[in-house]
C-alpha cells in the first residue's frame, strides 16, 4: 500500500500514513460510486418516487461546502484530531432535519469523506472508517426527528452523540496508547471526544435557539422543503 495508495507520514507519531494523489482520486472514486449504488437501490426501492430531487442535491452540496469552509474556521483544535468548529456540523444536521434520514444520513457520510480527503492522516482503513464516513455519517440520524417539536435541537443533539461514540470506539482502539499513565483508554476518549464535541453543541444549540436565528431557519426550511 505504501508509496501507492498511502505514504508514511509520522504526524501522529509511528505508524500513521498520508494518501497519495492516486489514493486521494481511489477515496473519491468509491465515495461517488457507493452514492450511486446507494441512490440507485433506493430508485428501485422507492417505485415512481424520485431518489433525490434537483433541489435536494443543490441545498445538500451548498450545505456540504459551507460545513467545510466553517470546519476550517477552528476555536480549538486537538492534537491528534478534532476541533471546535464554528457551527459546521450544523449545516449536514439541517439537511438531515429537512429531507429526513435518508438524505441527511448520505450527506453526511459525504462530507466525512471530504473532510478525511482534506486531512487525509490515518494508521488503518478501520480507524479511517470510525473517524469520518461513520463518525461524520452519524449526523444524519438527526434525520428520524424532523417531524418532531424541537426536532432540530432533538436531531443535533443525536447527531453528535452518534458522532461521539464513534469517535470514542475509534480513540479506544486505535488511540489508547496516547492515555496518560494509569488512565483508562475509555475515559481518556470519552474525555478527549468530548472536550472539542460538547463545546460546539452547546454553543450551536444557544445559538440555533435565539429567537431570530430559529426564525431564520424556518424561513429557509420553508424554502427548502418548497415544491418548484
Amino acid at each position: 500500500m505504501n508509496n501507492f495508495f498511502a505514504t508514511p507520514e509520522g504526524a501522529w507519531g509511528d505508524g500513521s500514513v498520508h494518501l497519495t494523489v492516486t489514493g486521494i482520486i481511489l477515496v473519491a472514486a468509491v465515495s461517488v460510486i457507493l452514492i450511486l449504488i446507494a441512490a440507485l437501490l433506493r430508485h428501485q426501492n422507492s417505485g415512481r418516487k424520485a431518489v433525490l430531487t434537483t433541489k435536494q442535491l443543490v441545498y445538500s452540496a451548498v450545505a456540504i461546502a459551507l460545513a467545510v469552509v466553517c470546519s476550517m474556521i477552528k476555536l480549538f483544535e486537538m492534537p491528534t484530531g478534532g476541533s471546535v468548529t464554528l457551527l459546521s456540523m450544523l449545516f449536514i444536521v439541517l439537511i438531515a432535519y429537512w429531507y429526513g434520514p435518508y438524505v441527511g444520513i448520505m450527506t453526511a457520510v459525504a462530507y466525512g469523506l471530504v473532510q478525511f480527503v482534506m486531512e487525509p492522516i490515518f494508521y488503518t482503513i478501520p480507524q479511517m472508517l470510525l473517524d469520518y464516513p461513520l463518525a461524520f455519517g452519524a449526523l444524519g440520524l438527526a434525520g428520524f426527528f424532523h417531524k418532531k417539536k424541537w426536532g432540530l435541537q432533538i436531531g443535533y443533539v443525536i447527531g453528535v452523540l452518534g458522532r461521539f461514540v464513534f469517535a470514542t470506539i475509534s480513540g479506544v482502539v486505535f488511540f489508547g496508547a496516547y492515555a496518560p499513565e494509569g488512565m483508562s483508554p475509555v475515559i481518556y476518549s470519552i474525555g478527549y471526544q468530548a472536550s472539542y464535541l460538547l463545546p460546539e453543541m452547546i454553543v450551536t444549540l444557544i445559538i440555533i435557539s435565539i429567537p431570530p436565528v430559529a426564525h431564520a431557519l424556518a424561513r429557509v426550511k420553508r424554502s427548502a422543503l418548497e415544491v418548484s
